[in-house]
């Protein structure tokens, strides 16, 4: 069945693909629509049947290239399938945001479908080079999404640079990868066996170099400081969708990693060199949030806020590989904490990019002081787009609240100044939100010329309402019914922290 739920997105892909005959706009979109709703049908079949403390669930092993220890092994346990779930759910949302997209909308409709079954497989590959498959192939995808329906030159500029960054992380990756694979006895690149082995134990500088290959490759994906620098251009110039997957997804990866594959399979280094991780996250939350208070590009503001978000997790994943002034329930907190936030992250900031999608359609262009008043002229935009503001700045009753106040009281007790440096970045947040919401949709009101030449802004049309609210009712019921998902999350989260103390 998990083979079912990766692959489905791409039989719909190569169907549509190789349809002999033209299909309309419609056919394609709903196409997508109906394989996206299929795939989350089946996700939640895996999660009604998912025994949170059975480990590993849903497994399927086979060999794929034998001779070189690579083999398809999937499965999934409390980490990953809310992960699949988060993935499931935004592309879908995307699909729904699609129905308004009018260039080339068969092969924009393949590539997303395309990137689905990417991005899932990778969340449930349990074999190193599965895992850089999947890592690499997303790199391909987002490529051509940001190139092809990006704005313009600077799109193409844009994707240039993401492709040439985010692979040369990958090749630091794979590197790292081999090194394990050379270091296990026998030869493998199966993550259980590889965890179970631990072949890296009192191998000293050897293990901190693999550890410094799948570090970069996996900082350089998050992003995190001072591997960033090609995100900001990407989530401007590329189209709203494709920034709703690459923020919400794709940046997943990267930590995902972390937790994977870095932290259970290299305990000892980990431990070493927590306090690296620790240092990179402090540094990320609170210089990601400086420079989103700088932006007059809302895009751009929201990009650097994943930077800031992101950071908060690899603060938690640094903070749950110490032990000395900790113990095992605030390491297992942490780590809950981290999966938490990639969840409430990818629901509230896909929702924001989606949501400056619409802005760009109306207005056609980002910048915040090209609008003003736009509560009185589009009331539920407005009020959309306030929501998913104060949602994504952690207050209480969403998902974000519930993140951020775990990765907090997981890391205090051991960590308690870096802890402190990145809380400053919940009040940088609220201030650069604050700030772009008054002069955005409060005061007189103010349009761009594109805006003002097509009669005004129109408000939220039914489809964008139905793309973006179901994903703030979900952060809202996270926040508010936490246990829904922390039931699933914790057993993993302690087994992982148990793993890291070996």
């Amino acid at each position: 069945m998990l083979t079912l739920v990766t692959f489905l997105p791409l039989l719909a892909c190569a169907v549509l693909w190789l349809w002999p005959r033209p299909l309309s706009d419609r056919v394609c979109t709903g196409a997508w629509i109906a394989t996206a709703t299929a795939d989350l049908a089946l996700v939640v079949a895996l999660w009604a049947g998912f025994d949170p403390g059975g480990g590993f669930q849903y497994e399927q092993r086979v060999p794929w290239i034998p001779g070189a220890g690579v083999g398809y092994h999937v499965g999934v346990d409390g980490l990953s399938l809310p992960l699949v779930a988060l993935t499931c759910v935004l592309f879908l949302a995307v699909a729904v945001h699609a129905l308004r997209e009018t260039r080339r909308v068969r092969a924009y409709t393949c590539l997303f479908l395309f990137l689905q079954t990417v991005c899932v497989g990778l969340f449930v590959a349990l074999d190193l080079i599965l895992f850089f498959v999947f890592f690499d192939l997303s790199i391909v995808g987002m490529f051509f999404v940001i190139a092809g329906w990006g704005h313009g030159e600077r799109g193409r500029a844009a994707a240039l640079k993401f492709f040439l960054y985010t692979f040369t992380g990958s090749l630091a990756l794979l590197l790292g990868f081999i090194g394990l694979f050379l270091a296990a006895a026998p030869h493998t690149f199966d993550i259980v066996d590889l965890t179970a082995a631990n072949p890296l134990a009192g191998r000293g500088t050897y293990a901190a170099l693999v550890l410094l290959a799948i570090g970069v490759g996996l900082a350089v994906k998050t992003p995190t400081v001072p591997f960033h620098t090609w995100l900001p251009p990407a989530h401007t110039d590329a189209p709203a969708a494709g920034s709703a997957i690459l923020a919400g997804i794709l940046l997943k990866m990267g930590t995902y990693g972390f937790l994977r594959v870095a932290m259970p399979v290299l305990p000892g280094s980990w431990r070493d060199h927590a306090l690296v991780f620790i240092v990179v996250g402090a540094v990320s939350a609170v210089y990601g949030a400086l420079v989103a208070l700088a932006q007059t590009d809302f895009k751009r503001m929201i990009a650097y806020t994943s930077v800031n978000h992101m950071g908060y997790v690899i603060l938690a994943v640094g903070a749950a590989g110490v032990l000395a002034g900790t113990d095992a329930q605030a390491r297992s907190l942490a780590v809950t904490g981290a999966v938490t936030q990639m969840v409430s992250h990818g629901l509230l900031t896909g929702a924001l990019f989606l949501l400056t999608g619409v802005l760009h359609d109306r207005g056609g262009t980002y910048t915040i002081d090209a609008y003003s008043g736009l509560a009185g002229q589009a009331p539920r935009f407005a009020a959309v787009t306030a929501v998913a503001a104060f949602a994504s700045l952690g207050i209480p009753g969403f998902s974000g609240f519930i993140a951020e106040f775990q990765i907090f009281t997981g890391s205090l007790g051991s960590q308690a100044v870096a802890t402190a440096v990145a809380l400053t970045g919940i009040l940088l947040t609220a201030a650069l939100f604050l700030r772009a919401l008054r002069r955005m949709l409060l005061g007189t009101l103010r349009l761009p010329s594109a805006a003002a030449r097509t009669g005004g802004f129109r408000d939220l049309t039914g489809g964008e309402a139905a793309a973006v609210v179901p994903l703030l009712i979900l952060a809202l019921i996270i926040g508010v019914v936490p246990r829904l998902l922390l039931d699933v999350i914790e057993p993993a989260g302690r087994a992982l922290a148990g793993l890291v103390a070996r």
